[in-house]
């Protein structure tokens, strides 16, 4: 079985491997190592791939096939939310908490993943990525305490969402929604989930074959830079 590429650490080449080579098992691991520097993560994003390893590892890129996506205009509004959304339980706030929301999703049990592959590093990193503008938080809030959120990095007309939380019921999901509302509005067209979830998938993420997901990012990644806020 092929092995997954090695990146070496500190290397000013911020290129990557043809996603194409990414192995099908385990989920499209592509390479190994390197580094969380603005550069490389941001190339990794234009280039169809992210970094998600647990404390300890190596750090890990991968490219999953298929790739799930939302499309804004796709967005699912279930009828139950909807009338969450209307009774106004929560304040939505944008980009006023991101480290708080980073630190929530890194210790927060959510379906499909325990939380322990955002590091300390990675935190670090976002947090950096966050105040040169590329990386940004949606915050819900009840009763002043902040219960529910999500982060990602904007590219051109992509958002790649990275991770949510949610400490009481519909947070995370209520902010979602206003948040693909407020992207759409701003002229993003494609929202990257990286990982399949059914929770995910109730708010209208698909999964696309990763040869149409890296024509999208070609294409809208080289778009004029949009400001999500």
């Amino acid at each position: 079985m092929p092995a997954p590429f090695l990146i070496e650490s500190g290397s000013d080449d911020y290129s990557f491997p043809d996603v194409n080579l990414a192995l099908r098992e385990p989920d499209g691991l592509l390479a190994i190592g390197g580094d969380l520097s603005q550069e490389r993560i941001l190339s990794a994003y234009r280039s169809g791939i992210f970094p998600w390893y647990s404390e300890g590892q190596p750090l890990l890129w991968w490219s999953p096939d298929p790739r799930p996506v939302l499309f804004p205009e796709k967005l699912k509004i279930s009828r139950s939310l909807r009338k969450t959304i209307n009774r106004n339980p929560f304040k939505i706030t944008l980009n006023e908490a991101f480290e708080s929301v980073i630190n929530a999703c890194s210790s927060v049990r959510r379906e499909g993943q325990d939380g322990t592959w955002i590091t300390d590093s990675m935190i670090h990193s976002y947090s950096n990525l966050h105040q040169s503008g590329y990386a940004h938080s949606v915050e819900a809030w009840q009763d002043n305490k902040l219960v529910g959120g999500l982060y990602g990095i904007a590219i051109g007309e992509v958002f790649f969402g990275e991770s949510m939380f949610s400490l009481v019921t519909d947070a995370s999901k209520v902010a979602f929604v206003y948040f693909i509302e407020h992207l759409t509005q701003k002229g993003f067209r494609l929202i990257d989930c990286q990982v399949y979830t059914s929770h995910l998938e109730s708010l209208g993420a698909e999964q696309i074959p990763r040869k149409r997901f890296i024509r999208l990012l070609d294409d809208l990644c080289t778009k004029a830079a949009h400001d999500p806020f």
